[in-house]
């Protein structure tokens, strides 16, 4: 028998598992269990990692192809053997990956500074693919008045902010600072379940994160209280392009359309 880490006696077949699972996922801290041929080893050390490694590629694409081969497989070697995943769930592996490099990935002067801003982007459209939410929530009106009625946002329309433009990195473009002020966008996945990514600016998030709060009582409101916000001298220009910019989200399925009952 064997102690494990709280002290309780293991039985020696689930030692060695223990010992064989630690030298898959970290074969250069711990030793190759007794009794098992090297050869045989190698063969299950290469073929976990293998799987992991190419999912993660396919996975985040953009940091892949911007990460010399060298750094990308140290960072994967190390997720691979420090994260401990909470789900057995193979699609939801992308997700351990984010948590690893936003809680658990040791600070590294080679890693670009959008390293986790870049991977939350790639993230964010493979969950949106897998979400299971319905466009159009209960309780809303597709159909409704986006001025007089209080718009309700998709839920499978995600605003975002980042500090970098990680639309725009890729092999010819890595920027060393954040810009001079966020890059908004917003995700959304559309009536034929395609993700569609567009940079919005920092009036439509605003509007976006006042459709999310729900605190006004309609989208006149919304936009009327933007125009003041702004110190805007014609609030009703403020209002007639607050509404198109409804209506071309509502277009796209962003906006799910308004609250039923004006609640």
């Amino acid at each position: 028998m064997t102690h494990s880490a709280d002290g309780a006696e293991r039985p020696a077949f689930t030692a060695h598992q223990y010992a064989f699972t630690a030298h898959i996922r970290d074969p250069e801290r711990h030793p190759r269990p007794p009794g098992v041929e090297a050869r045989r080893m190698n063969i299950y050390v290469e073929l976990f990692y293998n799987n992991v490694e190419d999912f993660m590629a396919s996975s985040y694409p953009v940091l892949r192809s911007i990460t010399p081969d060298e750094r990308w497989h140290a960072m994967i070697r190390d997720y691979f053997a420090r994260h401990r995943a909470t789900t057995p769930l193979f699609p939801e592996m992308p997700r351990e990956f984010l948590h690893y490099l936003e809680h658990e990935r040791a600070p590294d002067p080679e890693d670009p500074p959008f390293l986790y801003e870049l991977a939350h982007y790639e993230w964010v459209e493979l969950a949106l693919a897998m979400a299971d939410d319905e466009p159009v929530p209960p309780g809303v009106d597709r159909d409704g008045d986006l001025l007089s009625g209080r718009p309700v946002l998709s839920p499978l329309a995600w605003p975002l902010a980042y500090r970098y433009p990680v639309h725009r990195i890729g092999p010819d473009f890595q920027p060393a600072e954040a810009g001079p002020a966020p890059t908004f966008l917003l995700v959304y996945r559309d009536a034929g379940d395609e993700v569609h990514f567009l940079e919005i600016n920092p009036v439509t998030a605003h509007l976006l994160e006042l459709i999310q709060a729900g605190e006004d009582p309609s989208g006149e409101a919304m936009l009327r209280r933007i125009a003041r916000e702004m110190d805007h001298p014609a609030p009703d220009v403020v209002v007639r392009g607050g509404l198109e910019t409804l209506q071309d989200l509502h277009r796209r399925g962003a906006v799910a359309g308004i609250r039923a009952g004006g609640g």
